[in-house]
């Protein structure tokens, strides 16, 4: 109550759920679902699958941040946007609901196989960023350090917010409660 000592309410607030951050991955998790459906799965599919505006807007991203990688992906980035559509895309809405609704602590294993999986592409998608040379690249990549950290900065959400999930499901103590179980 309202006279409770100071590390009580204190430990109280610690353990509920962390809402700000849950807001953050529902948002996420939301966002993803038409970034990955309508952008990222071009680099997969048939030219003619998806509407011109969509293809142009394609087109403007690689040229305007010098990404060779969506339009003719190597092999192991192909390999990441496949584990996107089957793996990760039926996650979304999952994801998205548990954290819109808070409080779900089922979703912490999920997440954690989720932002391991997706932390690990990202780094190899950002080394690639940092060190390949592009200069025999059909289709001209990063140039510059600046060209290149402009890059890595479209990229980076998607390494940083991964973490944030990973560190939350895995330290905040609203995801560690063991939960006692009534007796009959």
């Amino acid at each position: 109550g309202r006279w409770a000592w100071p590390g009580a309410r204190r430990g109280a607030a610690m353990a509920a759920a962390p809402r700000w951050r849950e807001r953050l991955f529902a948002l996420y998790f939301l966002s993803h679902i038409p970034i990955t459906l309508l952008i990222d799965l071009q680099a997969l599919l048939p030219a003619g699958l998806h509407p011109p505006a969509l293809r142009d807007l394609l087109q403007w991203y690689v040229a305007s941040f010098r990404d060779p990688l969506m339009l003719q992906p190597p092999a192991w980035f192909k390999a990441f946007i496949y584990c996107e559509a089957f793996l990760q895309v039926p996650f979304f809405p999952i994801a998205a609901y548990a954290f819109f609704k808070g409080c779900c602590k089922w979703i912490k294993t999920p997440a954690i196989i989720y932002s391991t999986h997706v932390a690990t592409t990202l780094f190899a998608i950002l080394a690639h960023i940092l060190f390949h040379d592009f200069s025999e690249s059909q289709n001209l990549g990063p140039q510059t350090q600046r060209e290149r950290l402009v890059l890595l900065s479209v990229y980076a959400p998607y390494l940083l917010i991964p973490l944030l999930l990973l560190f939350t499901m895995l330290f905040h103590p609203h995801y560690n409660q063991v939960e006692k179980r009534k007796r009959k």
